[in-house]
């Protein structure tokens, strides 16, 4: 179905889908290649053939699948998905979260129940900070899933980005997904995302110095009561970059996510990071291989230190259709 398109959906599904997973629409922008959504509890982004859900707190992340497939088949056009990640560090208060986020088997004995050919992986130190990540094994449960949906009609941040749903196989787009999650933050940094020093989204966006971290994005902005901080970019292209900070000195955060294609991020790590100051970071990288991001493990291998940050750890993983570089770094003292 050349038609098909998830932009179909209409505001009133997703509330309700949203509803599930416990947050709701704060703010929207869009343009003719992407919509944007600012949430209570961080960011949605739907294109023609892909949909992106941020969260944090202790949302119900994955309640949206059943819904979410359902819209995308029923009301979209979709019979196929070509891939699906779902990914988050490990929780700093596990004990906070609710069923199925209780711990990762449960995540993935829930995710398993929706898909047969799903991989389960764990990057970095189990002990200590480390990144979880489910995906799709190329040729399985997608496809089976939606069909089955079609015809039987009855914190840390967390992303789940079902990629690409597709009509036919085909050499894929190129895609890649840069991902930066920093914590214990500069105090001074994080009380620019307070009411005591902004009154506004654009005034911490412009005072943090935000808007030039990526240039060309539509800027969409949100400051809470009394602290805390959302945004989203749109790019003319379909490029987007979104960023979500929690600033309370006790548990610090700022994650940043971009899809902008590049084959060396290090500027642009480099910025983010000068920008928030955090005690340690985690980046990941996932490119296809259409993707001019494809070799950027390379250039990560050889970023041993970044200004002030000393690299820690450094894996890379080979999935079907994606690679993925993980990396964590940590300031060392002054």
């Amino acid at each position: 179905n050349k038609n098909a398109d998830l932009r179909k959906i209409p505001r009133p599904m997703w509330d309700a889908l949203l509803k599930t997973v416990r947050c709701e629409i704060i703010s929207f922008t869009r343009n003719e290649q992407i919509d944007a959504y600012v949430l209570s509890e961080s960011s949605m982004f739907v294109s023609k053939r892909r949909w992106i859900l941020k969260t944090c707190g202790s949302t119900t992340t994955l309640a949206c699948l059943e819904p979410l497939l359902r819209l995308a088949s029923e009301i979209a056009g979709y019979t196929e998905i070509e891939d699906l990640f779902y990914s988050r560090k490990n929780f700093k208060r596990p004990e906070l979260q609710v069923s199925p986020h209780r711990g990762f088997e449960e995540e993935v004995a829930f995710l398993d129940s929706f898909f047969d050919d799903g991989r389960a992986y764990s990057l970095g130190a189990v002990n200590r900070d480390c990144w979880h990540l489910y995906t799709l094994s190329r040729g399985g449960g997608g496809k089976q899933l939606l069909m089955n949906n079609n015809n039987n009609v009855n914190n840390g941040t967390t992303n789940v980005n079902m990629n690409n749903l597709i009509e036919s196989l085909q050499l894929p787009d190129p895609d890649q997904t840069i991902e930066i999650l920093m914590t214990d933050l500069d105090p001074q940094v994080m009380a620019v995302f307070t009411k005591d020093v902004c009154n506004t989204g654009l005034e911490a966006t412009q005072k943090s110095g935000i808007h030039k971290l990526i240039p060309g994005m539509v800027i969409d902005d949100y400051l809470f009561d009394p602290c805390g901080y959302s945004m989203n970019g749109v790019s003319k292209s379909g490029c987007y970059m979104t960023i979500h900070i929690t600033p309370e000195p006790d548990f610090s955060y700022v994650s940043f996510e971009s899809n902008v294609a590049s084959s060396s991020y290090g500027d642009l790590i480099t910025r983010v990071i000068d920008t928030f100051q955090p005690g340690k970071f985690i980046v990941t990288v996932f490119a296809n291989k259409t993707s001019p991001a494809a070799n950027v493990s390379r250039e990560l291998e050889h970023l041993g230190t970044i200004a002030q940050w000393k690299r820690r750890d450094i894996q890379f993983s080979r999935f079907p259709t994606y690679d993925l570089t993980y990396a964590q770094y940590c300031k060392y003292p002054s």
